[in-house]
């Protein structure tokens, strides 16, 4: 697969974007800044709050326009319509992809096959408003008669991602007498330290999976479950510490939920897009429905930016397209995100499961090879901690990785001089990635130190930084629940938008699938003397090596 591979072999827009390429060569960014002094200016954008700086990109005004007009050959807006419409745009599953929806306000309507999909949208929000209000004020009691303390939350995938990463983001909204705790890892480790923390006569446990079916978060929550039955003596106590969101009312009930603590979603709702539905419910019992309601509100200004602003200055499209930019004419492999905001230490994370569960794709729509490159991997920490870590490889390495800088313009009241400090950081090191230090440059700072020339000779080919290295800066007002919200769904949208160019289905992931199911036959080999299923030979000796540590450690 070349980088240059064109997904439509008609596709003259690609053709010319591939040409673009070839005539732009390595020209560097500080020549582009040089001859144009509007640059900076020109490259930006803004909305809901989040401000865009994107000249720091290896773009030029032709560079854009060419990629505009890739997003309109392939349809962006109609796919955009039929997505906020409710069309079944997830063709392999079958499903409409309706996420947005459940951001759209009180008041607003939604018809998909004749029905308002609003009034169940808003029954769910009201029944977890008042859940969360009664865990909240302390009304809602334990087998002992005392009020909750702790939540845990256990879940996999989008129904950990999510939750966790928005609380973490949230805390200073966090309700002081609630301790929230996120369980997602089957290895026993994690369950256990939340176990031996908490107290059973005070803590809640959401279970969240859609089909009450998810290996992993049953194994936890069986353990915890049995964990709870030891100490309260009674099971009829696993209905005043359970709740479950899901669809599988049956499963639910038989676990010992009282289905009333249910909390339902649909179908439409994918795992990584889930955290504005019922599984946000974390969220709503540490930040409060109000403030839930906040958080929903700044995507859905997004959402109506996205989906109403010309590609020319929609934050999402001008993201999403330099980044197609990046990978598929600059032959970037990873793209990081780099967040200089402690409370988003999660969100790299987050981001991962987004880009690359929706768009990690080799085959397009109609099942026909991509014929491009498509998701790069994401990959990040808070940004002062990478400048200690993996910026060496941004600056110097053999690979080039575009970076999205993720700024808070809001300092707190007290430490002004920390948020100064890390913001001078942030900007530094844009500023480094793009200008580089030549030799001359180099050479003068030695000599000035007084470094002998013998020296300097040396030393130069270590201390160059080539530069030219793309990277985007973002930046929020303030990172409260409204501002989280516009950022999250910018993402969303940005990888919508890749998507869509690529011509790929963001919507399923059949490719965690065959891991589940092998995992399904492994688990039964392990608990028996010979294999029942067929391995290759590594496996099978895996296996095996696994049952013999068993009899080892029974003997």
């Amino acid at each position: 697969m070349t980088t240059s591979a064109n997904p439509s072999a008609k596709n003259s827009t690609w053709q010319a974007l591939t040409a673009h390429r070839a005539e732009l060569g390595d020209h560097h960014l500080n020549a582009l800044f040089a001859a144009d002094p509007a640059r900076a200016t020109r490259m930006q954008a803004e909305a809901c709050g989040l401000f865009l700086d994107y000249s720091k990109n290896r773009v030029t005004a032709d560079t854009l326009a060419l990629m505009f007009q890739l997003a309109r050959e392939a349809g962006l807006s109609e796919r955009t319509t039929a997505m906020f419409d409710g069309a079944r745009i997830n063709t392999t599953e079958r499903r409409a992809v309706l996420h947005t929806a459940l951001r759209r306000p009180a008041g607003t309507s939604l018809t998909v096959d004749g029905q308002d999909l609003m009034t169940d949208i808003l029954a769910v929000r009201e029944r977890i408003r008042r859940f969360s209000e009664q865990v909240r004020v302390g009304s809602w009691l334990g087998y002992s008669g005392r009020p909750i303390t702790d939540v845990v939350n256990i879940g996999i995938g989008g129904s950990d991602l999510g939750p966790l990463m928005v609380c973490e983001a949230l805390k200073p909204y966090a309700h002081p007498g609630l301790r929230m705790h996120f369980v997602s890892n089957v290895d026993g480790v994690q369950i256990d330290d939340v176990l031996n923390t908490v107290n059973p006569q005070t803590t809640l446990f959401i279970v969240a999976s859609k089909t009450f079916t998810t290996q992993e978060t049953l194994t936890n929550a069986h353990t915890a479950r049995s964990w709870l039955i030891d100490r309260a003596g009674d099971e009829a106590a696993v209905a005043r510490h359970f709740v479950a969101v899901s669809t599988n009312a049956e499963a639910v009930s038989r676990f010992g939920i009282d289905t009333a603590n249910m909390f339902g979603f649909w179908d439409w709702v994918g795992g990584r897009y889930s955290l504005w539905s019922a599984i946000g419910l974390p969220v709503v019992l540490q930040i409060g429905a109000d403030r839930f309601d906040e958080l929903l509100a700044g995507a859905h200004a997004m959402d109506e930016h996205f989906r109403t602003a010309p590609l020319e200055r929609n934050l999402p499209a001008i993201m999403a397209l330099l980044g197609i930019w990046n990978i598929d004419f600059l032959d970037a492999p990873t793209h990081v995100i780099a967040p200089y905001h402690q409370r988003l230490h999660r969100l790299p994370a987050y981001l991962q499961q987004l880009d690359m569960e929706s768009n990690g794709k080799s085959v397009k729509l109609d099942g026909t090879p991509v014929g491009c490159h498509t998701s790069p991997v994401i990959w990040g920490e808070p940004g002062i901690n990478g400048q200690h870590a993996y910026f060496q490889m941004l600056h110097q390495g053999t690979r080039f990785a575009p970076v999205d800088f993720i700024g808070v313009m809001e300092r707190p009241a007290h430490l002004g001089h920390h948020h100064r400090v890390a913001f001078a950081n942030m900007v530094a090191q844009a500023e480094a990635l793009m200008r580089g230090k030549s030799a001359t440059e180099v050479a003068a700072e030695m000599r000035a130190a007084g470094v002998v020339e013998e020296r300097i000779d040396t030393l130069i080919p270590h201390r160059v930084f080539p530069g030219n290295r793309p990277s985007n800066t973002l930046l929020l007002e303030r990172l409260d629940p409204f501002g989280l919200g516009t950022l999250i769904a910018l993402y969303e949208h940005r990888t919508f938008v890749q998507g869509v160019v690529w011509g790929v289905n963001s919507f399923d992931q059949w490719g965690v699938e065959l891991g589940k199911q092998l995992a399904a036959r492994v688990l039964d080999d392990l608990a028996v003397a010979t294999d029942a299923n067929p391995h290759d030979a590594s496996t099978a000796a895996l296996i095996e090596r696994y049952r013999q540590h068993t009899r080892q450690v029974a003997d």
